[in-house]
This record gives C-alpha cells, sequence and structure tokens, in this order.
C-alpha cells in the first residue's frame, strides 16, 4: 500500500472502540475499582487485627491514571506557523500535517517538524564570521571551492551564494541524508561545468546570465535526486582573477580601455567628418552640374540668337548691321567713366571735348 493512501487507524473502524471509547472505558474501570475497594468484599476490612499495609489496588490505581494522563497529553501535538509536520506511523510515512493542533497515537505515530519558511544558504569561496553593523568575511582556507578553469585556460577566483527553503518536507527529511552537503556539492558541480564552457571575458561580463543558468540547472539536478528544496536565489558576489595575476589583469585591462577610448574617438571624428565630407561632395557634385546646365544653356541660347541675328542680316545686312552697332554702344557706354573725343583732322592733342566731366575742354 502507498504511503499516500494510508489512512490513520482511526478514521478505519474495523469493529474495535475507538482510542476515545476505549479511554472512557478504562477511566470507568478505574473508578469502578476504587469505589469497590473501599467496602471491603472479602471481610477483612471490617476491623481485622493486621495492621495497615499498602494497598496493590491502589497503586494499580495511580499507575493507571498516570498513564492515562500521559497518553491523553501524549496523543496532541502542535504545529507552529511557518512548520509542517511529518507524521511516521511504527517506522513508515504516514501523513504532513500543517499549523494547528493534531492528534498522534500515542507510542505508535512519530512526528518530525520541519521548518518551511526560513531560508537556509549555502557561501563559497568565503564564510561571514560576524554579522553585526559592518560584516566580516573570511575568504583565507576557501581557495579551492573559488578557483575555477575557464574555457580559454584561464583561472578566475568566484564567490557566490546559493539561497534555498524547505519545498517538500517528506523528501527533505527522508530522501537525502544530509541536505547541505548535497546542496553545495551540487552548486560546485553545476558552476564548474559552466566556467568551464565559458571564456574569461564572457565569464566577467554575462555575470546575470551565469547566475540564472546556474539557478535553472542547480533546481533541475536537485529535482532529479528528489531533495525536497526549491532555490530561491544564486547571487555571484565577486568575480575577479586570482591575487597573483591581479595586477597584470589590471593591466590589461587598463589597455583595454585605451583601445576602447580611441576607437571611441576614432568613430566619434568617424561620424563627424564622414557625412561632413559626403555633404560637401554632394554639393560640389550639384553645383558642377547646375554649373554645366547653366552653361549649355547659354551656350544653346547664343546659338540661338546668333541663327537668329545671321538669318536678319541675310534679309537685311545695313540695317541688320546698324542695329547691332546702336546695340553695342548702349551697352557699353554706361560703363565708361571718360569720353575723350578727337577730331580725325586735328594734328595736335588738342582741342579735347572731355564729355565726362561734363563740361568742355579746348586748347590752341
Amino acid at each position: 500500500m502507498a504511503w499516500d493512501n494510508q489512512q490513520p487507524p482511526w478514521g478505519q473502524r474495523k469493529g474495535g472502540q475507538s482510542p476515545e471509547e476505549q479511554l472512557a472505558a478504562l477511566v470507568k474501570k478505574i473508578k469502578a475499582f476504587f469505589e469497590g475497594g473501599g467496602q471491603g468484599g472479602d471481610g477483612h476490612g471490617s476491623g481485622g487485627s493486621s495492621g495497615p499495609g499498602i494497598n496493590p489496588g491502589l497503586i494499580a490505581g495511580v499507575i493507571g491514571v498516570i498513564l492515562v494522563v500521559f497518553l491523553l497529553f501524549s496523543s496532541f501535538y502542535s504545529i507552529r506557523p511557518g512548520e509542517q509536520g511529518v507524521v511516521l506511523r511504527l517506522g513508515a510515512y504516514h501523513d504532513t500535517t500543517h499549523p494547528g493542533l493534531n492528534f498522534k497515537v500515542p507510542l505508535v505515530d512519530q512526528v518530525h517538524k520541519v521548518d518551511m519558511e526560513s531560508v537556509r544558504k549555502e557561501q563559497f569561496g568565503f564564510r561571514t564570521r560576524r554579522v553585526a553593523d559592518r560584516t566580516q568575511y573570511q575568504k583565507e582556507g576557501y581557495t579551492r571551492e573559488s578557483l575555477m578553469l575557464t574555457s580559454d585556460r584561464n583561472v578566475i577566483d568566484m564567490e557566490w551564494v546559493v539561497q534555498y527553503r524547505v519545498a517538500d518536507p517528506f523528501l527533505f527529511m527522508f530522501r537525502v541524508r544530509d541536505i547541505s552537503p548535497a546542496v553545495r556539492d551540487v552548486s560546485e558541480m553545476t558552476l564548474r561545468r559552466l566556467v568551464g564552457n565559458m571564456d574569461f571575458d564572457a565569464v566577467l561580463d554575462g555575470r546575470a546570465v551565469l547566475a540564472d543558468a546556474m539557478s535553472r540547472e542547480l533546481q533541475e539536478t536537485l529535482d532529479r535526486y528528489e531533495s525536497g528544496v526549491q532555490i530561491i536565489t544564486v547571487q555571484l558576489q565577486d568575480v575577479n582573477p586570482p591575487e597573483p595575476v591581479k595586477p597584470a589583469f589590471n593591466e590589461v585591462n587598463e589597455a583595454d580601455q585605451d583601445m576602447q577610448r580611441l576607437i571611441n574617438e576614432a568613430e566619434e571624428i568617424y561620424n563627424r567628418e564622414v557625412p561632413r565630407a559626403r555633404g560637401d561632395a554632394r554639393r560640389i557634385v550639384e553645383e558642377a552640374h547646375g554649373y554645366k546646365v547653366e552653361r549649355v544653356n547659354e551656350a544653346q541660347g547664343q546659338t540661338a540668337r546668333f541663327t537668329a541675328l545671321l538669318e536678319e542680316y541675310d534679309r537685311a545686312p545695313e540695317v541688320t548691321r546698324q542695329r547691332l552697332y546702336l546695340e553695342t554702344m548702349r551697352e557699353v557706354l554706361p560703363k565708361v567713366e571718360e569720353v575723350v573725343v578727337i577730331d580725325s583732322e586735328q594734328k595736335s592733342l588738342l582741342p579735347l571735348l572731355n564729355l565726362g566731366g561734363g563740361g568742355l575742354k579746348a586748347g590752341n
């Protein structure tokens, strides 16, 4: 018969009396015994010559009362809030009881109380020595559990904390003999396997991802072992290179930071200069295109104008020549500041006609 299907004997009436009825019958028998013993039923109690002695019935009655009281008080037990009771009947699992007053069969049932709400924790790579205003930790002596090897053959120093609570009191009590070493061994095994599949930089940068993956796989492994515990959180406290190589690691980090800074500066210059150069190139191309269109249109206009003038010139050469001369003079003369008119028959430089000065100069 499965343990989950077992019923308490007081729930299975097989023709016998219940414990309460048996207890009431026993009390009645003891009461009747004391009432009958005081009457001296054998004739010796009415005035025998023997001296006072010990009455065996009285002793048996006292012992019976004590036994009844003991059985009565041992039949009930209380479970505090946050606890559950695992009831064993004759050494076999019988039931799980909840907070409150519960009944058990005296001398038959055994109850183990399990704290279900307290958060248990395991520390790796360090230990808490004193909890006060400022908590003190000790790391010396725990490097064997904190040093791990990554996939690129680098050694990393990790400190982490695993917090868990009881989920199933029966599994917690009877499936794993000692749960604390089991949680420690499985936690260390899981984290070493995960770190061994990651390189050094991935472990340093992916602390949150690593903790989440470890919590999930740790819970799956403990469930396969039927440990009866629930993982609350996995906290990676500190992830650093070992102390002997920490200076070299810091130099590498500084070099990486300098390299990243230079890359960022170069990208900033690139993002600033390249778009501007592309804009200038685009502007120059557009200006060249506009200049080309302008010159072509101008050339085509001049060609069309010259063709039209040629046709007019072929029809009336003298008129066209005179018109061209007058249009040219009208265009050129407004730009001239001084005009000097010289008589073609004059042999010397004088007289001169100064048109630009607004007056007429003449000389002999």
